[in-house]
């Protein structure tokens, strides 16, 4: 696996467990919890997308 592709899982796991403990527990969630949800929606998606065209050719 490349390096690069490895920091981004890496990046997208602790973002997605951020989000799942604001989920578990909404009200111990910093206030810019709204961000990091729209950072890792936003991130996953460019992600997967750029993941489906490189496996496309």
């Amino acid at each position: 696996m490349n390096k690069n592709k490895r920091i981004i899982l890496i990046l997208l796991i602790v973002l997605n467990s951020m989000v799942l403990l604001g989920q578990i527990y909404p009200e111990g969630a910093p206030p810019f919890a709204r961000y990091v949800n729209t950072i890792f929606l936003a991130a996953s998606l460019i992600y997967f997308i750029s993941q489906t065209k490189e496996n496309s050719k």
